[in-house]
């Protein structure tokens, strides 16, 4: 297995991370990134095989799980009960019950709510050159997702605030200070969580909280734990994507001067899944083998971890024709971006209602938005999205 190192927290790999990607891809199916001490995966067909493949998983086999440092306990407390680190039966039961109120037909009512939300957004754009990241990239999910679970979005910025922290514990250039911040995070999000789910109870709405409590009293065996954990992930996964994807795109579209076509009703389709393929917000998901076995010509033990580059997937010439090119009149065919297998991402419809709703309502409204100045990828590897997006109108 041949061995590479690159630091993720490297400026040039931080602005432009794929001519490593390619690298690696030509190195062999597995490749050894020494930076991580991991062995990784860059192909199509390997990292959607490893998605797959039910002899790897999220969760962390006992025999091989670290202790856990004192001061992050709260924090793992938390992620241990989430089902995005969890296996069957567990992971089934939560996603189950999940899905049973993050229905297609409740996230398809949503249209309206986001289309009258992006041109309240729009209508409040400051004058001159402004950040379109925190005035419409980041309102526009996580008012949406505060609004579908019920949670009062005159507190989006402390939901914003406690996610961004706690997501900070999975970035590369993590430190001490990030993961106390995250720990009071999860800490603050948990009690916020646990009052508004006990007024819930008392106060039953048509909103996601209030169904997942239904079924954990219908005897579904949700615990309290296991709702608000459940919450937190929808929360902070709900709007962490969609801020990354619709700022990555809207740079995309204006610095490829993209056509009208591709915001139009029979192009936008075609458009969003590009956008998820050429840039998206997630570039590694990692996996643990469950039993010694071999794949793509690698050895694994039972608690190996092997890291899974879905960027670098997307952008495999095996799979896509000119792939370093952004096209959004590509045929459609299937991405890694939300992941894939058991674990594919359940807030993928949202985040996809809300790219083909926002990108046109903007890039429409505002058809003379141009850059206002070169924009720069945020230092958060591995989450890949702008630290700002400057932009003006004529």
């Amino acid at each position: 297995m041949e061995r590479v190192r690159q630091s993720p927290t490297d400026p040039g790999f931080v602005q432009n991370p794929y001519p490593f990607y390619d690298r690696v891809r030509k190195l062999g199916p597995v490749v050894f990134w020494e930076d991580y001490e991991l062995p990784v995966v860059a192909g199509y067909d390997a990292v959607n095989a490893l998605l797959r493949d039910r002899r790897f998983g999220r969760e962390v086999p006992p025999e091989v799980r670290a202790p856990i440092p004192d001061h992050l306990a709260p924090f793992y407390a938390v992620e241990a009960h989430s089902m995005l680190e969890l296996e069957p039966p567990r992971h089934t039961r939560l996603r189950g019950l999940v899905l049973r109120a993050f229905t297609t037909r409740r996230i398809a009512a949503l249209g309206p709510e986001i289309e009258a939300l992006c041109h309240q957004l729009i209508d409040s754009f400051p004058d001159g050159a402004f950040d379109l990241i925190p005035a419409y990239c980041t309102k526009l999910p996580v008012i949406i997702i505060a609004r579908l679970l019920g949670v009062p979005e005159g507190r989006a910025d402390d939901l914003l605030a406690w996610s961004n922290a706690m997501v900070g514990m999975y970035q590369a250039r993590r430190t001490r200070a990030d993961e106390d911040a995250a720990v009071a995070a999860t800490e603050a999000f948990v009690a916020f969580m646990r009052s508004y789910i006990d007024a819930r109870r008392d106060d039953p709405r048509d909103d996601l909280i209030t169904h997942l409590i239904a079924a954990e009293e219908a005897g579904e065996k949700l615990s309290t734990d296991e709702l608000i954990a459940t919450c937190i992930l929808l929360l902070n996964a709900g709007h962490e994507a969609t801020v990354h994807t619709m700022g990555n795109g809207v740079k995309a579209l204006l610095e490829a001067a993209s056509p009208a076509a591709a915001l139009a009703p029979g192009g936008i389709d075609a458009t969003v899944e590009e956008i998820l393929r050429h840039d998206p917000p997630l570039h590694m998901f990692t996996r643990h083998a469950y039993e010694d076995l071999t794949a793509f010509g690698h050895s694994f033990k039972r608690g190996d971890q092997v890291g899974l580059l879905l960027a670098a997937a997307n952008r495999d010439p095996a799979a896509f024709d000119s792939p370093a090119s952004f096209d959004p009149a590509r045929p459609i065919k299937p991405n890694t971006s939300f992941g894939a297998g058991l674990h594919f991402c359940v807030g993928a419809p949202l985040a996809r209602l809300e790219l083909k709703i926002a990108l046109p309502i903007l890039l429409t409204h505002i058809p003379d938005l141009h850059l206002a100045e070169d924009p720069k990828y945020a230092n958060l590897y591995h989450f890949h999205g702008l630290e700002n997006l400057r932009v003006k109108r004529g």
